[in-house]
C-alpha cells in the first residue's frame, strides 16, 4: 500500500543504502543499476505503481540528463529527485531544466532526503487529482481514469466503451454511492462527443415546481419571479452529454414531457411559442427498481424503454472487494495531501478489516471512511483504531473499537523487594503486572532496565505493531528500531 521509490544509481553500495533509507520512512523501493533497466521497469506493469525516482546523475552509457531526456520523450511524468556529488548551482540549474523536481548532494543526509520526498509526493497527489477534476471539466475524463480492477468492474468498462462508441442512450444502475455519474463520465470523455459539454441534473433534488423549467428552461415573465429568460439543461448540453441522476424521481407528468424530448429532439421551453431543437445525448442513472415501478404504475413503460437501450449495471463495493486496496490507497494519498499529513499507507491489520465490511454506502462510505481515519490518524500509518465505527460491526474487531489508553495513563503496581517482577514477567503478562523500579536485593533498576521492560510491554500489547508501539511510546519508527538494537530485542 507504500508508495513504491525507484532508485537508480551505479553503485550497488549507495543503492543499498538509499533502499534501506527508504525503507525506513516506510515507502517500497525499486532498484535499477543502470539507465537502461530502469527504462524497462518504467514500461513494465509494475512501473505504473512508482510515485518517485531517486536518480544519479553521473552513470556509464545513459547519464542522469539524457534519462530524463527519455522520459519526456515517452510522455511519463513522475517527480525526479537527483542526487551528485557536485552541489554547484550551474549542476543543478540544469537538472532542473531537463525535468527534475529536486535534488541532494551525496553523501545524502537521511533527514534531507525524507523531507523531499514527503513533500514531492504530497505536491504530486494534489497534481494528480487537479488533473483529474480538470479533465472533468473538460469532458475528457476517460475509463483510464477509473479505478477499476475487479472482474466485475471491468466488465462495466469494457460494456462502456462500447457505448461510447454511439449515441446509444445508456442506463446505469447500482446502489447509492457506487459510482455511476463516474462512469458516465468517462462514457462521455470517450465518445466522439468529448471536449463537449457534461452536464449532470439530480432529478431527485430539484422541487417538482421547478423541475420543467430547470430542464427545459423558461421566459422571462413566463411564471412569478421568472425576471430574466433562462437557459434549461438541454439546451445547455446541446452538442454534449446529459446526464439524468435519480431519473426515476421524475413525476408522471415530468416523465411525459422528458418523453418527447428525447424522442422528438426538441424542448419547449417554459413561457415560449416554439418549440427549440436540440442535439443531447442522454446518459441516465437510477438506484431503484425501473421494472417494478413500471408494474407499479410509477413509471412510463414507453420512458423505460426508451432510456433502458443500453443497461449498465455498477456492482456494489462489497462484490468487487479487489478495488478496494487500490481505493484505499488512491483517498490516503489525496487526503493526507490535501490535510497536510504524514499518513502514507494502512497497515495490513485495518486493510483486513476493511476488506471484511460490508460498506452499504459503497464507494462514497469508503472515501468519508479514509477522511476520517486522516484526521483522527497519530502516526504515519491508518491502523484498524482509526476506523472505530467500523471495527464495531465487523467480527474479530471489536477490541479496535477504541484506541487502548496510554500506558502512563493506567496506575502501575510497583513491585517491591519482597515481591519482584522480572522482565521476562512482564513481557509474558505485561497488562496484570507493572514495570519495577527496584531490584530484588532492594536497589533502584538503571533507566536503560527499565526502558528495556517498557518496550517489551509495547511490544507484547500491541502485537509487534511498529508504528502504533513508536506512536504509544511518543517517538519515531527509526528510534524504536534503532533501541530494540541497541537494547538487543531483536529476538
Amino acid at each position: 500500500m507504500a508508495s513504491s521509490i525507484l532508485i537508480i544509481d551505479d553503485d550497488p553500495v549507495q543503492r543499498r543504502i538509499l533502499e534501506e533509507m527508504v525503507r525506513r520512512f516506510g515507502l517500497d523501493a525499486m532498484t535499477a543499476q543502470d539507465a537502461h533497466e530502469a527504462l524497462e521497469i518504467l514500461a513494465s506493469p509494475g512501473g505504473k505503481g512508482i510515485s518517485l525516482i531517486l536518480l544519479d546523475l553521473l552513470m556509464p552509457e545513459m547519464d542522469g540528463m539524457e534519462f530524463m531526456e527519455k522520459l519526456e520523450g515517452l510522455n511519463i511524468s513522475v517527480p525526479i529527485i537527483v542526487q551528485t556529488a557536485q552541489g554547484s548551482v550551474e549542476t543543478v540549474v540544469q537538472a532542473m531544466r531537463a525535468g527534475a523536481d529536486d535534488f541532494v548532494v551525496k553523501p545524502v543526509n537521511e533527514e534531507r532526503l525524507r523531507v523531499s520526498i514527503q513533500n514531492l509526493l504530497k505536491v504530486n497527489a494534489l497534481t494528480e487529482e487537479v488533473r483529474r477534476l480538470n479533465k472533468k471539466v473538460q469532458g475528457t475524463f476517460t475509463f483510464e481514469d477509473i479505478i477499476a480492477v475487479s472482474t466485475p468492474m471491468q466488465q462495466v468498462v469494457r460494456l462502456g466503451r462500447r457505448a461510447a462508441k454511439s449515441n446509444i442512450p445508456v442506463l446505469i444502475e447500482g446502489d447509492s454511492g457506487v459510482g455511476k455519474e463516474v462512469v458516465a463520465r468517462a462514457i462521455h470523455g470517450e465518445s466522439p462527443r468529448a471536449g463537449r459539454p457534461f452536464v449532470a441534473v439530480n432529478c431527485g433534488a430539484i422541487p417538482e415546481n421547478l423541475v420543467e423549467s430547470t430542464l427545459f428552461g423558461h421566459e422571462k415573465g413566463a411564471f412569478t419571479g421568472a425576471t430574466a429568460k433562462h437557459i434549461g439543461k438541454f439546451q445547455e448540453a446541446s452538442g454534449g452529454t446529459l446526464f439524468l441522476d435519480e431519473v426515476g424521481e421524475l413525476s408522471l407528468d415530468m416523465q411525459v414531457k422528458l418523453l418527447r424530448a428525447i424522442q422528438e429532439g426538441e424542448i419547449d421551453p417554459v413561457g415560449s411559442r416554439r418549440s427549440v431543437q436540440v442535439d443531447v445525448r442522454i446518459i441516465s442513472a437510477t438506484n431503484r427498481d425501473l421494472i417494478q415501478m413500471v408494474k407499479d404504475g410509477q413509471f412510463r413503460e414507453d420512458l423505460f424503454y426508451r432510456l433502458n437501450v443500453f443497461p449498465i449495471m455498477v456492482p456494489p463495493l462489497r462484490r468487487r472487494q479487489a478495488d478496494i486496496p487500490p481505493l484505499v490507497e488512491h483517498f490516503i494519498h489525496r487526503f493526507a495531501a490535501e490535510e497536510g499529513r504524514k499518513v502514507h499507507g494502512i497497515t495490513p491489520r485495518a486493510l483486513e478489516m476493511l476488506m471484511h465490511y460490508a460498506w452499504p454506502g459503497n464507494v462514497r462510505q469508503l472515501e468519508n471512511a479514509i477522511f476520517r481515519a486522516i484526521v483522527l490518524c497519530d502516526s504515519d500509518m491508518l491502523d484498524a483504531h482509526d476506523f472505530p465505527q467500523i471495527a464495531a460491526q465487523v467480527e474479530g474487531f471489536e477490541e479496535f473499537t477504541e484506541a487502548p489508553p496510554p500506558t502512563s495513563a493506567a496506575p502501575q503496581e510497583v513491585a517491591t523487594p519482597e515481591a519482584p517482577a522480572s522482565g521476562a514477567d512482564v513481557a509474558a503478562d505485561g497488562m496484570a503486572l507493572g514495570i519495577p523500579a527496584v531490584t530484588e536485593g532492594g536497589h533502584v533498576r538503571t533507566l536503560q532496565e527499565i526502558e528495556a521492560d517498557m518496550i517489551r510491554l509495547a511490544l507484547q500489547r500491541y502485537r509487534g505493531q511498529m508504528s502504533e508501539v513508536a506512536r504509544k511510546l511518543g517517538i519515531g519508527r527509526s528510534t524504536l528500531y534503532r533501541k530494540i538494537k541497541a537494547l538487543g530485542l531483536d529476538a
